[in-house]
């Protein structure tokens, strides 16, 4: 038993059989690379790996800049807090032309590139296999970075022990993690709709006007980019009324202007993930069979 193991506070049968299940699945890998952003998915497979094989387990953490501002600093801390081994290395998806024009399989070419460079590094990180944070609530969603994960053996353990969202929330919280109730933050260029080219400059912007959001006591959100460079706000529904405050209102509109965003709209739907989803013809769309519930897929924060 490892000394994290003994931080464990959840108590109900089902949620500890969860916790066994998951460890047993990853012991059975080996040596492991955790595929790590920091998110709540990922930092529970860590903490996973962890109790499964100690220091046999690598959390590696991949930056590049569709990373949101603070996100590396958080995922260090956890790593930390868990006891894993952390790496950090430099990923160039944005030396990449098929993913910067950011059609619809753009997740694929940013998973390849992760997934590639971390197959390759197996041997210096002392892992035998790489484990991502996909979970079974993402099955029917438009995930091409499944098809970089599979052609790079990736193994899928929470999908592979039939864990969702609420289950890994459950085992997080039980863990003391101090993430277990974070909303997904998926990467910054997913924020820009599908055929407007991703830039560094484009996802600054939106880093920076989601930051300004945040600042202003808002969670749940999202700023997408579309042609022209208008922002499209989303916020839940009942933080709409506040954003149209004359106070508020008043800031926020000359704040995106300076970041460079020309017009700025309130999305009145309010926020739901995957919202550009909507955007993609049927017939474009990369999906996961629902049937079979411990293999649906993951592209880890693609659309969201």
């Amino acid at each position: 038993m490892t000394q994290a193991l003994s931080t464990w506070t959840g108590t109900e049968p089902s949620l500890i059989a969860r916790r066994d299940a998951l460890i047993e699945a990853l012991r059975s890998y080996g040596r492991i690379a955790v595929a790590y952003s920091g998110g709540i998915d990922s930092t529970v497979v860590a903490q996973a790996a962890y109790e499964a094989v100690g220091d046999a387990a690598v959390a590696v953490t991949a930056v590049s800049d569709s990373l949101a501002s603070g996100e590396l600093d958080e995922a260090r801390e956890l790593a930390r807090q868990i006891g894993i081994r952390h790496r950090v290395i430099r990923t160039e998806e944005f030396a990449n032309p098929d993913y910067l024009k950011n059609a619809p399989d753009r997740c694929y070419f940013c998973k390849s590139e992760l997934y590639g460079r971390l197959s390759g590094m197996l041997a210096t990180l002392g892992a035998d296999v790489i484990a991502s944070g996909a979970n079974t609530d993402d099955a029917g969603d438009h995930r091409p970075g499944m098809r970089a994960a599979g052609e790079n053996g990736v193994r899928h353990p929470l999908q592979e022990c039939g864990l969702g969202k609420e289950d890994v929330r459950a085992l997080a919280k039980a863990w003391g993690l101090p993430t277990w109730d974070k909303p997904a933050t998926p990467c910054l260029s997913s924020r820009i709709a599908y055929g407007e080219a991703v830039t560094p400059e484009r996802v600054r912007m939106i880093d920076r006007a989601e930051q300004w959001l945040r600042a202003r006591g808002l969670r749940l959100l999202r700023v997408r980019y579309h042609n022209g460079d208008l922002a499209r706000v989303e916020v839940p529904l009942d933080e709409l009324p506040n954003l149209v405050r004359p106070d508020v209102r008043e800031a926020l509109v000359p704040a995106f202007r300076e970041l460079g965003f020309k017009f700025v709209t309130l999305d009145l739907e309010g926020f739901r993930s995957g919202s550009l989803n909507g955007l993609i013809p049927a017939d474009s769309l990369m999906l996961r069979p629902a049937a079979g519930i411990k293999t649906n897929g993951n592209g880890n924060g693609n659309g969201r």
